[in-house]
């Protein structure tokens, strides 16, 4: 779908549509992200949008925390809310195209915004920025939607997509949605087989 491009998300921003934003961080990542103990882990937030969980990272002291969209709105947005945030940690880009290592990749709306035939490339991608023994955490939509974005699916089709690539997958209903989500989130926890 070449409509799902940068143009079409900086609409959405323009337009305030952006339905997927809770307008703050995630329950279910914001309780992962309260019982990390290491400052200095590398995490990368792609698909940021605003930016609620950089945000609340940062804010804790994960120095280290860099955001990515392909939009630039959302981007400048959260350079806006958060000016002690270091540039250099801000990329407006293709996730497909970023390059680097890091511990703990934080799926938030990435992959129910990308087109459904890019998530094999999505596991492949999450694979080779990962450093050995990092883990993608984070939420998944455990519904089909009829028309997207966001694009959902169920836990055996995911489970298709990131066995190739990850030895360490759990993956279950998350306890802690928010109530309109409640039943129709899958929690993520995967690490790849790097060593």
């Amino acid at each position: 779908m070449d409509v799902l491009n940068s143009e079409y998300w900086s609409n959405r921003y323009n337009e305030n549509q952006i339905g997927w934003d809770l307008g703050e961080i995630s329950p279910p990542i914001k309780t992962y992200i309260d019982q990390l103990e290491d400052k200095n882990l590398r995490i990368l937030i792609p698909g940021c949008g605003l930016g609620h969980e950089a945000e609340y990272l940062f804010n804790k002291g994960f120095h280290n925390t860099c955001v990515l969209d392909f939009a630039s709105e959302p981007i400048l947005n959260f350079q806006n809310r958060n000016p002690k945030f270091p540039i250099e940690q801000l990329f407006i880009q293709d996730f497909f195209d970023h390059v680097g290592q890091y511990d703990l990749i934080i799926e938030q709306t990435l992959f129910c915004a990308i087109d459904p035939k890019l998530r094999a490339n999505y596991t492949k991608k999450i694979f080779e920025l990962l450093k050995p023994k990092g883990k993608l955490v984070g939420l998944l939509f455990n519904i089909d939607f009829q028309n997207g974005p966001p694009f959902g699916g169920n836990k055996s089709e995911y489970l298709n997509y990131f066995s190739p690539n990850f030895n360490s997958i759990y993956m279950e209903n998350a306890y802690n949605s928010i109530k309109p989500r409640q039943d129709s989130e899958l929690f993520i926890i995967i690490q790849n087989k790097k060593v």
